[in-house]
């Protein structure tokens, strides 16, 4: 017998302001987007993620989207210190971050982020950032995730 309402949602969400990740798990809720469960700010993130990846796969959530604004550097520092973790199990990392330049977003890549998205003020900017999201996460699923 298969359990699934024993498994994890398929996004986690790293976020140090609890407005920003309340809208956007509504907007990508809104959007027709998976499951999604917010595991706080960086510290709490990293021990939340760190304990259900040490667990069973189904408990795993497919990717992670990282939102943090401490400090301008808060992303990478972020991505750079659960690099090996998430690449272990096949994670998916995501960044959303405010207007970079190629530079940074490229350092974001380089440091482990599978794709970089932008923060908008804009409502329609914002929601159109979203729907990219969830069009990466949803051409980035491993088959059987999804029960191919």
């Amino acid at each position: 017998m298969n359990d699934d309402s024993s498994s994890a949602p398929q996004l986690a969400l790293i976020d140090d302001d609890s407005f920003s990740a309340g809208l956007l798990m509504r907007t990508l809720e809104a959007q027709g987007g998976p499951e999604m469960q917010w595991y706080g700010n960086a510290e709490r993130g990293a021990a939340l993620l760190s304990g259900v990846l040490g667990g069973a796969p189904r408990h795993w959530p497919s990717a992670v989207i990282v939102d943090l604004k401490a400090h301008s550097g808060a992303n990478l520092e972020f991505i750079t210190a659960i690099r090996r973790l998430v690449a272990s199990k096949g994670i998916s990392v995501l960044v959303m971050t405010a207007a970079a330049d190629s530079a940074a977003r490229a350092e974001l890549i380089a440091a482990g982020a599978a794709a970089v998205f932008t923060r908008h003020a804009d409502v329609a900017a914002y929601r159109d950032e979203a729907m990219a999201i969830l069009e990466f996460w949803s051409l980035s699923q491993r088959p059987e995730a999804v029960g191919m």
